[in-house]
C-alpha cells in the first residue's frame, strides 16, 4: 500500500495549492458572480447598524424632529436584505462545491481507468476508493465554504474598518494592531497544522487498509485464530491516529484564546481612550458607541478568520491528495498503429524475442530471454510449476506488465507502437480469477460494449453452457447478478467469464486455467464451444489438466522463466522430460469435489 505522506516536505503556498483545486470549481461563471454579488452585499450591510446606532443616540433622542420609527424600519429592512442576500450565497454555494465534486470525482476516475496499472501496486483498493469517494467530499465541504465564509469575514473586516476610519481614525489605528499580531498565530499554527493534517490522512489509509485486508481474509483469519492478532495491529494503528488527530485539535484549539486576548488588549485601550476624548469634548456619545459597536462587531470576524486554518488545511490536504493522483500518476502510454484490416482485427502472429521481466525486489526473472514465435490461428499451451513464469508471460500481451528487456511483436509490430485499445481489443482473456460487476447478466457478458446485442448475449451464454440457468433466473439476461456475482456458483461464475470471451469474438484468446471451476460434464459442454470458438483464432492455454492441454498443436514446458521443451502432447511424453514428470505428477488428474460448480 502507498505510505503515508512525507510531512517533512516543504509546504507550498496556500494560494498555490488554491491555484491547483481552482479548475475544477470555476465551470460556473454565472453562480460565482451571483455567489460574490450577494457576499458583498451581506459585508456592505455590516456597518450600517452602528451607523443607525451612532445617529439614533446624537438625534434620535436629542430632538423632537427626528422620526422614531425610522429606526425600527431600517432594521427590519437591513436584516431582511442582509438574510436574502445570505440565503442566496448559500443556495449558490451548495451548486459550486456540488458541481466542484463532481467534475473532481469524475476526472479522477478516469485518470483512474487509463492510468499505468504501477498504481494499483502503490495503491491499495481501500486507498483509491478513500480518496475518489470519501476524502474529494470531505475536502470540498471544508474547503469552499471555508474560503468564502472567510471571503465574507475579510469583506466585512474592510467595511467595518472603513466605517471605523471614518468615525474616529486616531481609535482605529489601535484596532490596526491586532492584524500583524494575529496574522502570525494564523501563519504559525497553519504550519504545524498542515503536517499534521497529511500525516493523520496517511495515517487513516492505513487504518482503512487493514480493514480491507480482513475483510478480504475473513475465512482465514477465522481458520488460524488470527482474530486477536487482527485486534491489536489494529488497535495499534487507530492509536496512533488518536494521537495526531489530538494534536491537531491542540493546534487549531489554540488560536481561539490567542486571538481573543490580542482582542481584548486592544478593547481595553480603545476604550480609555475614547474615555479621554469624551472627556475632552472630542466625541460624542454617538459616535463612542458606535465606534465600540462596530469594533465589537469586527471580532466575530476576526474570530471566525483565526480559526479557519484548521479547516482550510483539511480541507485543501484532502484534496491534494486526489490531485496528486492525477498529476503523479502517469497515463498508459502507447502508439498509433491499428491492423489494416477493415474491422480491425490482428492476423494473430505473435513473436517474444529476448524477454526477460524482473519483478521489484525479485531474486530471479520471472521470465528471463525468452523467444518465442506463435504463428497465426496457433494453439499453443503453456504448461509449467507455480512461479515459472505462464501468467506473466501472457500478461505481457495487453500490456498489463512491461518488459525489462527484448521486445513481443504483434503482427510484425512492436507492443509499444500499438494504439492501447486496438491492441487489448484483439484479446479475449478468461483467467482463474473471475471479476464481475454488479450489472445485469447480459452487461457482464457484453462489458465494455454500451449497445448489447441480445441475440448475441443468448448465444454466447449457450455456448457457454448457461442456456438453462438463463431460463431459470427471474429476468433472464436483464437479472442483476449482486456484488461479483456471489448468486452464483463457482463453475457459473467461470462460465460467464467464457461467455463474456465468446462475446467479444477476438482474434486472440488467452485462457489462464479457464476451466478450472467447471466439473466434468460443463467442462466438456464449454470445451466443445471452445473448440469451435478457436478455429481460425490464435490461442494460448494455461493449465494443469490434460484435457486442455492434449489437442493443442503445441505444448510449451516452462521451468523458472525458461522454455524447458516444446512440442505436442505425444511427442513431449514420449522424451520422458519435464512434461511428461508434470503429467506423472497430476497433470491428467480429473477435478476434486472441490473444484466441481
Amino acid at each position: 500500500m502507498n505510505a503515508s505522506p512525507s510531512t517533512s516536505a516543504h509546504a507550498p503556498s496556500v494560494f498555490a495549492r488554491l491555484r491547483r483545486v481552482w479548475p475544477y470549481f470555476s465551470h460556473d461563471k454565472v453562480s460565482w458572480l451571483v455567489l460574490i454579488l450577494c457576499t458583498l452585499l451581506v459585508a456592505a450591510c455590516e456597518p450600517v447598524l452602528p451607523a443607525l446606532m451612532k445617529a439614533l443616540l446624537d438625534h434620535g433622542f436629542a430632538t423632537d424632529a427626528f422620526n422614531p420609527w425610522l429606526v425600527p424600519l431600517a432594521l427590519i429592512l437591513l436584516f431582511g436584505l442582509r438574510g436574502l442576500a445570505g440565503y442566496i450565497a448559500d443556495l449558490t454555494l451548495v451548486k459550486i462545491t456540488s458541481n466542484g465534486v463532481f467534475h473532481l470525482r469524475s476526472d479522477l476516475f478516469k485518470h483512474m481507468l487509463d492510468a499505468r496499472l504501477t498504481l494499483f501496486n502503490d495503491r491499495s483498493a481501500s486507498a483509491l476508493t478513500n480518496t475518489i469517494v470519501y476524502e474529494i467530499t470531505s475536502g470540498t465541504r471544508q474547503l469552499i465554504p471555508t474560503l468564502m465564509s472567510a471571503s465574507r469575514d475579510v469583506l466585512t473586516i474592510v467595511a467595518l474598518l472603513s466605517y471605523l476610519l471614518y468615525v474616529n481614525w486616531q481609535l482605529t489605528l489601535i484596532v490596526g494592531l491586532l492584524f500583524p499580531a494575529i496574522a502570525w498565530v494564523v501563519r504559525t499554527v497553519s504550519k504545524r497544522l498542515y503536517k499534521l493534517t497529511r500525516a493523520s490522512l496517511g495515517a487513516t489509509e492505513a487504518l482503512a487498509y487493514v480493514v480491507e485486508e480482513n475483510v478480504l481474509a475473513h475465512r482465514d483469519v477465522r481458520l488460524h485464530g488470527a482474530q486477536a492478532s487482527q485486534q491489536q495491529r489494529f488497535e495499534k494503528l487507530g492509536r496512533a491516529l488518536l494521537r495526531l488527530q489530538f494534536k491537531s485539535r491542540v493546534a487549531s484549539s489554540a488560536m481561539t484564546p490567542l486571538t481573543q486576548m490580542l482582542a481584548a488588549i486592544a478593547l481595553s485601550l480603545v476604550i480609555s481612550i475614547a474615555l479621554m476624548q469624551s472627556v475632552r469634548g472630542e466625541a460624542t456619545i454617538g459616535s463612542f458607541v458606535s465606534f465600540i459597536t462596530a469594533m465589537l462587531m469586527l471580532l466575530t470576524p476576526m474570530k471566525h478568520l483565526s480559526g479557519v486554518a484548521n479547516s482550510l488545511t483539511n480541507g485543501l490536504a484532502a484534496l491534494e491528495r486526489a490531485i496528486r493522483l492525477v498529476d503523479e500518476t502517469p497515463l498508459e502510454a502507447g502508439g498509433e498503429h491499428r491492423p489494416p484490416s477493415p474491422e480491425h482485427r490482428a492476423r494473430g502472429e505473435i513473436r517474444f524475442e529476448q524477454v526477460s521481466v524482473t519483478y521489484p525486489d525479485a531474486q530471479r526473472p520471472a521470465v528471463d530471454s525468452l523467444d518465442l514465435s506463435i504463428a497465426p490461428g496457433e494453439t499453443v499451451a503453456l504448461v509449467g510449476a507455480s512461479g515459472s513464469g505462464k501468467t506473466t508471460l501472457v500478461n505481457l500481451l495487453p500490456r498489463f506488465i512491461e518488459t525489462n528487456q527484448g521486445r513481443i511483436l504483434l503482427d510484425g509490430t512492436p507492443l509499444p507502437e500499438w494504439n492501447l485499445q486496438a491492441l487489448r481489443a484483439q484479446y479475449a482473456f478468461v483467467s482463474q480469477h473471475v471479476v464481475l460487476i454488479n450489472d445485469s447478466v447480459s452487461a457482464n457478458v457484453a462489458f465494455g460494449d454500451r449497445h448489447a446485442d441480445e441475440a448475441r448475449v443468448l448465444r454466447s451464454l449457450q455456448a457457454a453452457n448457461l442456456g438453462e440457468l438463463v431460463e431459470t433466473l427471474p429476468q433472464g439476461i436483464h437479472t442483476q447478478v449482486g456484488h461479483n456475482a456471489t448468486q452464483f456458483s463457482g463453475g457459473q461464475r467461470q462460465r460467464l467469464a467464457i461467455a463474456r470471451a465468446l462475446y467479444k469474438d477476438a482474434p486472440i484468446l488467452i485462457l489462464d486455467e479457464a476451466t478450472s471451476a467447471l466439473d466434468t460434464e460443463s467442462e466438456r459442454a464449454v470445451q466443445e464451444a471452445l473448440v469451435r470458438l478457436m478455429a481460425q483464432r490464435t490461442t494460448i492455454v494455461i493449465a494443469h489438466r490434460l484435457s486442455t492441454v492434449q489437442h493443442a498443436d503445441r505444448i510449451i514446458a516452462m521451468d523458472n522463466g525458461r522454455i524447458a521443451e516444446t512440442g505436442t502432447h505425444t511427442e513431449l511424453l514420449a522424451r520422458n522430460g519435464l512434461y511428461a514428470r508434470l503429467y506423472r505428477l497430476g497433470l491428467h488428474d480429473t477435478p476434486g469435489p472441490e473444484q466441481q460448480s
